[in-house]
């Protein structure tokens, strides 16, 4: 098991396109992979789940991955999202 707290940094937080780009890099990794939120945890392959969790720029989120990729899940993951999703 392997987890990380990492701020939002982009400006629209969690909308479509950034859920979209952490799903699609989420599922190309062996491992199980949770986002929480204030106490609302989604699945990490869910772009529906990640945008209810309503996190905008400044919010923390917890990343957490079980299985043999979860290191290496979590580290991208948080680069992706330390890299403001590319946008800004």
């Amino acid at each position: 098991m392997a987890e990380c707290v990492v701020e939002l940094r982009n400006k629209r937080g969690l909308h479509a396109r950034a859920s979209a780009k952490f799903v699609t890099l989420a599922a190309e990794i062996d491992a199980n992979i949770e986002v929480e939120k204030d106490g609302a945890k989604v699945c990490g392959t869910s772009i529906m789940g990640l945008m209810m969790l309503g996190a905008a720029m400044g919010d923390s989120i917890r990343i957490v991955a079980i299985g043999p990729g979860a290191e290496l899940a979590v580290a991208r993951l948080t680069a992706l999202v330390e890299s403001k999703f590319g946008e800004d």
